[in-house]
């Protein structure tokens, strides 16, 4: 498989655009939707700043792959684990017993968010890119590794991005977490060579899901109340 910054850039204005469209319909037909809605475009932004390492790489410009490189990662290690939690709390009904563990997910994800990230902002030489079968690698550096295995630091990340809408109210919500799940095993069974630039990819297209879900309504037939 071979990434380039045309793919990457391609996929930034599909889901940008994307992104913005359903961020308005969401805001016009119930606020609830509209943490998720953000995540399609969240994504897209993610691509750019991937599309802009690529422009570094080939070009030979450490300074571009730098702030490219920072951008990737704080969608991929901050962001990600603090959002999701934080926009399925946002879409549970107030009076879901799991409300109030989704917002202390999101808190989870900030402290680990910040331990994942924060170190490669203070020191740059831990932001290592490599090309790898013709696509970004970033597994080489990740500071968590001297406090503990790589294996748990992607057990815990893995956990606060799927078990929050997993365990959403919402069947279709919970859908979305099936299909998280299914990028997880497809990413890690055949794509470990950059697992976290393919991760980051399918994910961005996989939250197309929840494109399907705000357009047509489907948190509104278990809540009636909330989303009619």
């Amino acid at each position: 498989m071979c990434l380039s910054a045309p793919v990457s850039f391609a996929a930034s204005v599909f889901l940008v655009g994307g992104g913005t469209a359903i961020s308005v319909v969401a805001w016009r037909r119930n606020k609830r939707y509209f943490p998720i809605a953000l995540m399609p475009l969240f994504a897209g932004l993610q691509q750019f700043m991937e599309g802009s390492v690529w422009l570094g790489m080939t070009g030979d410009d450490p300074f571009t792959v730098l702030w490219g490189a920072m951008g990737f990662i704080f969608f991929t290690w901050f962001m990600w684990p603090v959002w999701i939690p934080f926009s399925v709390y946002a879409l549970e009904p107030n009076d879901s017993p799991r409300k109030r563990m989704f917002l202390i997910m999101s808190l989870i994800g900030l402290g680990f968010g910040l331990l994942l990230y924060i170190p490669h902002g203070l020191n740059s030489s831990m932001v290592v890119v490599e090309i790898n079968n013709q696509s970004l690698a970033y597994e080489k550096s990740m500071w968590l590794d001297f406090m503990m295995p790589r294996w748990l630091t992607n057990m815990i990340y893995v956990t606060l991005i799927i078990l929050p809408p997993a365990l959403s109210y919402y069947k279709h919500v919970r859908h979305f977490a099936l299909t998280l799940i299914a990028v997880v095993v497809v990413d890690f069974a055949f794509l470990q060579f950059a697992y976290i630039s393919f991760f980051c990819l399918l994910a961005g297209l996989a939250t197309l899901h929840l494109v399907y879900i705000i357009l047509t309504n489907k948190c509104a037939r278990e809540c009636p109340e909330l989303f009619g």
